[in-house]
């Protein structure tokens, strides 16, 4: 299955589970703290479902960065004439 898929089928699972929480409510009555619990983590569940549906939309169109070829050619000698070799200092000087 595709991730868009799975969050279809995770979204009606929490639907499901959102009418059966009402169901309850109906039954036991919104004031008891344990109902409210309840309601509360399925809304979360709600809120966090959506935001990974937004995270794959955003990672299915984000753009395909491009890959830059280097060449196996040798760089020109002339680019390195006045630098330092690393830990060795400049070529017409001593190390330390």
């Amino acid at each position: 299955m595709s991730v868009h898929d799975e969050l279809t089928s995770v979204q009606r699972c929490l639907d499901d589970l959102y009418r059966s929480v009402g169901r309850l409510e109906q039954q036991l009555g919104g004031g008891g703290l344990e109902i409210r619990r309840v309601r509360t983590d399925a809304d979360h569940l709600r809120e966090s479902v959506s935001l990974l549906r937004k995270a794959a939309d955003a990672s299915r169109a984000a753009p395909r960065v491009e890959l830059v070829t280097i060449s196996d050619a040798p760089y020109d000698s002339s680019l390195w004439t006045d630098s330092d070799d690393e830990g060795l200092g400049a070529r017409d000087r001593h190390a330390p």
